[in-house]
């Protein structure tokens, strides 16, 4: 499958837009929904682990009666047991599809929304690795040294316990055929890690010719122009090849795909035929956009918060001043309003959103050529398919891979540019922030899930907060799967996570002691509606995200003891964590501890 022109495959999405109105449709409705935060019940930690848990933790072992209660006929009788999709974008903002508040066109994601459920508060971790870490292992990224644990060899480089398998891995022991395309971005290769077959895309700066790329294990040669190459949809490509083969070959077993785009990850790469059809929207800049989106997510009920002022003293995470040189004076590295930009500052970013919409517009193309083989091979109606983004969309202006040549048309091979905290910010509508950050806008996601077979419910929303870490558990219990206290001789802990499979039948059925996020130093916790969010070597923040999911009213000062309260948590939750990640490596192989940083003001002070 190569890349197909604009004009080509236009039938088709008008074709697939008359359904996903009634996406926006139901949204202005509403929606009866239950207390997305219920008083839980008694919870049984899973198994046994040394370090006692500061809080009770639900498990697999405890949800799974609840489940069978709560879920139709048509979900636990099944004997065919269905097959998992997990599909993951890159750096693609919250409301950045048209089911969620958005204006690019994204017909295929917007039905399988109109027929399926719409997660609100699904959040990730706010970076890629420990993401995709937490969505396979079913663990905190620190838990398995996918993120970063003082004297401990961890990290983007770091490598997983034993006891931590990959639900590849799991799903292979109990007769599931796995497979992968694109993005990896997890210590091991998908070879070693249970995948039958496996594309795996290591270049993350190319779209058009990826000089590092791979298939099985064997190297593949590096794309020329005239093959018409284009990333996202090859990666599509080698899944629909994989489900073809295994619908010839393997047709008796259940399948397990991982799809991981690198869509929309800078650099903004994309044919331009497809860019030129997105330029004229953005023309009225990123408050008008950021507006827009906001006004939508209200009315199709997703939120219910306004869009916070953009933070004109944010900019990118990591500065660098060759790349700003390099990219010249039209670029801008702060969400300064739209009006106080120069004419030609204004064309260069509109030029940079339209590539943007144009490589999430191709990636909803993509999508729709798997959801076809599925199609065709009558698998769609009982397949499990969860579609989110690794993090919130990037505030970032870097230049790397084969550099940057100001003449050559925005969005080719011959450019790399990123979004920027401009557009990142309209992305993220209606939170604060970006990736890297766990304010809300750089850890919170959409989540499409449709499973026609198990899901009654179509087009309704889900309110209750889950987290990537609940993936593996929901993936469990649904398959009835009861993993061992050990894994590869090695004692595990419990997971941190819920089944959030009781949500497909009602809202507000499941619910979480706490969620915590670390990343570079910023940090955050949540309980309840309550979070504690703090940017690196910054004091701690105290938000009601029940009416301030924006992150705009600090109740720090009136709430000093819940504050406190929630930091106290944190703190041991993390020394937790960090005898997790420890709790393999003999004494003599830890390297020591540097000294720990610490906010500069405690909670409540």
């Amino acid at each position: 499958m190569r890349y197909l022109s604009f004009s080509s495959r236009l039938g088709r999405s008008l074709k697939m837009m008359v359904g996903s109105l009634a996406v926006l449709l139901i949204g202005l409705v509403g929606f009866s929904l239950g207390d997305p935060h219920p008083e839980a019940g008694p919870n049984r930690a899973e198994g046994k682990w040394a370090s006692p848990s500061p809080v009770q933790q639900v498990s697999i072992s405890s949800v799974t009666a609840k489940t069978q209660a709560m879920l139709t006929a048509q979900v636990r009788s099944r004997s065919q047991r269905p097959n998992i999709v997990i599909i993951l974008a890159d750096d693609m903002g919250y409301s950045d599809l048209g089911c969620y508040g958005g204006e690019i066109e994204t017909p295929h994601l917007d039905q399988l929304a109109a027929h399926g459920l719409r997660f609100t508060q699904c959040y990730n971790t706010a970076r890629c690795w420990p993401s995709r870490a937490a969505i396979m292992t079913g663990y905190y990224a620190q838990q398995v040294r996918r993120d970063t644990v003082p004297g401990v060899p961890s990290g983007g480089r770091g490598t997983r316990p034993a006891w931590a398998p990959l639900l590849s891995e799991i799903l292979k022991q109990h007769g599931y055929r796995c497979y992968h395309s694109g993005k990896w971005h997890i210590d091991s290769q998908p070879w070693n890690t249970g995948f039958d077959h496996g594309y795996v895309v290591n270049d993350h700066d190319r779209f058009f010719g990826p000089k590092n790329h791979a298939e099985d294990g064997k190297p593949l040669p590096q794309p020329k122009p005239e093959d018409n190459f284009y990333l996202t949809t090859e990666i599509a490509r080698f899944a629909i090849k994989y489900l073809k083969e295994h619908a010839q070959q393997h047709g008796e077993q259940p399948f397990f795909l991982h799809l991981c785009f690198t869509s929309p990850h800078f650099p903004l790469q994309a044919p331009q035929d497809v860019i030129a059809h997105y330029m004229d929207r953005y023309r009225v800049g990123w408050n008008v956009i950021q507006e827009e989106r906001g006004k939508r997510l209200l009315q199709m009920g997703l939120v219910k918060n306004r869009p916070p002022a953009m933070e004109i003293e944010v900019g990118p995470p990591y500065h660098f001043p060759e790349a700003l040189k390099i990219l010249g004076p039209y670029e801008v590295n702060r969400p300064f309003p739209w009006n106080q930009l120069t004419q030609e500052q204004q064309a260069f970013q509109v030029a940079k959103m339209a590539i943007h919409a144009a490589m999430v517009h191709i990636m909803d193309q993509a999508i729709g050529e798997v959801l076809e083989q599925l199609k065709a091979m009558k698998a769609l109606d009982n397949t499990l398919i969860m579609f989110a983004s690794d993090n919130g969309a990037s505030a970032e202006i870097m230049v790397r891979g084969d550099g940057h040549d100001p003449k050559a048309p925005p969005g080719s091979a011959q450019t790399f540019l990123c979004l920027g905290p401009g557009w990142s910010s309209a992305s993220n509508t209606p939170f604060r922030r970006h990736k890297t950050w766990v304010h809300e806008g750089g850890i919170s996601t959409p989540l499409i899930v449709h499973w026609p077979a198990g899901i009654k419910s179509q087009g309704e929303l889900r309110h209750t907060p889950i987290h990537f870490i609940d993936v593996v558990p929901t993936v469990l219990d649904i398959l009835g799967i009861s993993l061992p206290q050990e894994w590869n001789g090695q004692p595990r802990p419990p997971f941190p996570g819920v089944s959030f499979a009781p949500l497909f039948v009602q809202d507000g059925s499941v619910s979480h002691d706490y969620l915590w996020f670390l990343h570079e130093g910023n940090r955050a916790i949540r309980v309840g509606d309550w979070k504690l969010v703090a940017a690196h070597d910054e004091p701690w923040e105290l938000y009601n995200l029940a009416e301030d999911r924006g992150e705009t009213e600090n109740l720090i000062q009136k709430e000093p003891e819940k504050a406190k309260q929630l930091e106290e948590l944190w703190n041991r939750l993390w020394e937790q964590f960090q005898a997790d990640a420890r709790r393999d490596i003999p004494a003599d192989q830890e390297k020591p501890s540097p000294a720990q940083k610490t906010p500069r003001k405690s909670a409540g002070q």
